[in-house]
């Protein structure tokens, strides 16, 4: 019986409407938003320590989240990508695109650890993610040192919007 109340909450879930979803305020958004990229940031860095290793041949961990952004978008109308800060872009994709994008490249370089900007309608944040050592020898080959470096990643969501 709890099994068939548990997935009837979750059908019921995926009906509500999705403005419901939304947060209300900056800060309902920014919080968030910060839980989110400490969780992203936190398995990224225990899934390239733990399964990820060069000679294998294995998608790397950051491309393997990817799916996890497609997810996040389809069902919670939240928007995530990585952002390519003071290492080599992997992709073409990770490369500043908008204003925010390089305002937000710019303040992470500073040495801030995150960065946001919010409209009437939408917020908008990037934290840094650290790249270690081990993440420099495929984001930075030519490196002169194995000092830390940075990438971002960038979570965009709608805000709800009051009723008139």
């Amino acid at each position: 019986m709890a099994d068939d109340q548990t997935r009837n909450s979750g059908k019921s879930d995926q009906t509500k409407s999705n403005d419901s979803r939304l947060p209300s305020s900056v800060q309902e958004a920014r919080g968030r938003a910060q839980l989110l990229h400490e969780t992203i940031h936190g398995s990224l860095q225990v899934m390239h320590r733990d399964f990820f290793r060069e000679d294998q041949g294995l998608p790397i961990p950051s491309h393997s989240l990817e799916d996890v952004f497609k997810e996040l978008a389809r069902s919670h109308q939240v928007h995530l990508r990585w952002l390519a800060i003071d290492a080599r872009a992997m992709d073409i994709d990770h490369e500043p695109r908008s204003d925010f994008d390089k305002a937000a490249v710019k303040a992470l370089k500073s040495g801030k650890e995150w960065f946001e900007t919010q409209t009437e309608k939408s917020y908008q944040y990037v934290g840094a993610i650290r790249l270690s050592a081990s993440c420099l020898k495929c984001h930075l080959p030519a490196r002169s040192s194995n000092d830390d470096r940075t990438a971002g990643l960038v979570i965009r969501m709608s805000l709800k919007q009051e009723s008139p």
